[in-house]
């Protein structure tokens, strides 16, 4: 069964603040631990596997960072839930070693575990990133990148 660790936590936490802070300059994961309270070198392992799956991009030097990798309409809670959580498609994934090895447990809860996760994984995949930072606008969450846009005629 899907777990909702803390590192699956910290991820959507920290994808939606880059998406959210984000001025088209890549965000640096130091700005988004401060914001968020994340540890850093916690957050670092989560972040390159972003990059790997294409959520986000990793921009190098020393005004690098992160991006994101798609539109924020294309990133839903599930997909990088799907890269943090390694999510298997076997209806094991998430049970103890231990758990459910009787007949009824083989034939009918394992089974069963899965299409929780599936419908779960379903449910995720409907909230985007965009979403996310619309609530995060809605509930008064300061934003880097309101603060730097500039109006002119």
């Amino acid at each position: 069964m899907l777990k909702f660790s803390k590192k699956l936590l910290y991820a959507i936490e920290a994808v939606t603040d880059i998406a959210y802070n984000s001025t088209g300059e890549p965000v640096q994961i130091r700005e988004v631990t401060s914001r968020q309270g994340v540890p850093q070198r916690y957050l670092e392992q989560v972040m390159q596997r972003l990059v790997r799956a294409g959520i986000l991009k990793g921009v190098r030097g020393p005004r690098g960072g992160y991006l994101l990798g798609r539109e924020r309409a294309r990133i839903s809670v599930g997909d990088i839930a799907r890269v943090v959580m390694d999510v298997a498609e076997s209806s094991e994934a998430g049970l103890p070693p231990d758990a459910a090895t009787g007949p009824i447990g083989r034939v009918v809860i394992r089974p069963l575990w899965g299409e929780f996760q599936e419908k779960i994984l379903l449910m995720m995949d409907t909230v985007s990133i965009e979403e996310l930072t619309t609530r995060a606008f809605r509930g008064g969450v300061p934003s880097e990148s309101c603060d730097r846009i500039t109006y002119s005629i």
